[in-house]
């Protein structure tokens, strides 16, 4: 099954509170007229205003020169891995972070740039002494590393600033670029209490997505030198990701940014609290972080629970045997009563 469970999800008008990822979000009337008021040209041409402006605003927010709108954040890791290896390169990742565990192997795939996966941490941090240990040496018989993919959050944990700069030192140190996968980047600065320029500071290119736990239906935005952008531009195109009159999506995004984002600390309140719910109900493993929530019950339990939960309006994921549970926008107080409520139900 995969790791996102069942999408085919049949009547949504019957479900008060989808869990299943903040991917699931829907524009909102305010940001749909956000949508159909926006400016536009051809992005291709770099004619479409909207655009122009999210790209000039995030690469000010993350301290980058430059930024590029793309469509998914899996194509905007893609690009900047193509902008920092040629084929025959290594990169250098986490085992559990996306690049590697969830993005169909693109890198390898499309780009010709093998991965070397390093174990993480509990925390689901990778240390300086392991991406040293990974490096290769200068010889003909090894692929070369070029670059180390680091992520936040992962798994729901936000990973200190510290235990970012720490790998990310070490692979400048050995004259790699560091590239973030930030598909989650604001849930992180949330938790990490800081700005958003010192946890992109601790990598050459950041990718984040708006159409997560920001509430925009498409786009992610890869921020970095100028150097780095031209190159991943091309790369866009090379991979079919050439945008048009794309700027009612970068309003979209625009609009997450100006009202979502002082939402996200209640998505992590939330989360806090149907963890706690689960805890006291002590039928499983119990385990939240930002804006997730992951519970392993009895395995035997899985298609009766997902059978009732359903029943009373409530959609968790399909992954077995923890299901991954995420707060997001769209899930409001009276939306999380009705998920606590529909638990202690099946386990009274």
């Amino acid at each position: 099954m995969s790791t996102y469970g069942p999408m085919d999800s049949g009547i949504r008008n019957s479900i008060v509170c989808d869990l299943r990822s903040d991917t699931v979000t829907c524009p909102d009337d305010a940001m749909r007229s956000a949508m159909a008021a926006a400016e536009v040209g051809d992005d291709v041409y770099g004619e479409d205003p909207s655009i122009i402006a999210l790209e000039y605003r995030m690469a000010g927010l993350l301290g980058k020169d430059a930024a590029m709108f793309v469509s998914s954040g899996t194509q905007s890791n893609l690009c900047a891995i193509m902008a920092h290896c040629g084929r025959g390169d290594e990169l250098i990742v986490g085992d559990a972070y996306h690049i590697y565990a969830d993005e169909a192997a693109g890198a390898s795939v499309l780009a010709g740039v093998s991965m070397h996966a390093i174990p993480v941490d509990d925390g689901n941090a990778v240390s300086a002494e392991q991406v040293k240990g990974a490096v290769k040496d200068d010889d003909p018989h090894y692929a070369r590393s070029r670059l180390l993919c680091l992520e936040n959050t992962v798994g729901g944990k936000a990973i200190s600033l510290e235990k970012m700069r720490s790998p990310a030192q070490a692979a400048w140190d050995a004259g790699l670029s560091v590239h973030l996968d930030g598909a989650r980047f604001f849930n992180a600065v949330t938790e990490l209490k800081c700005i958003a320029k010192e946890l992109a500071d601790c990598a050459d290119s950041v990718s984040v997505c708006f159409s997560k736990g920001l509430g925009a239906p498409v786009g992610s935005i890869l921020v970095g030198s100028h150097a780095i952008i031209a190159r991943a531009r091309r790369n866009r195109k090379i991979l079919g990701g050439g945008l048009r009159q794309a700027g009612v999506l970068a309003a979209a995004a625009t609009y997450a940014l100006d009202h979502h984002l002082s939402l996200m600390p209640a998505d992590h309140d939330r989360a806090a609290q149907l963890a706690d719910a689960l805890h006291d109900l002590d039928v499983g493993n119990v385990y939240s972080g930002t804006n997730m929530v992951f519970f392993t019950p009895n395995a035997s339990q899985h298609n009766a629970l997902h059978a009732h939960m359903e029943a009373k309006g409530v959609r968790i994921g399909g992954q077995h045997p923890t299901i991954r549970m995420v707060m997001h926008r769209d899930i409001d107080d009276a939306g999380l009563e009705a998920a606590i409520t529909a638990f202690r139900s099946f386990y009274a």
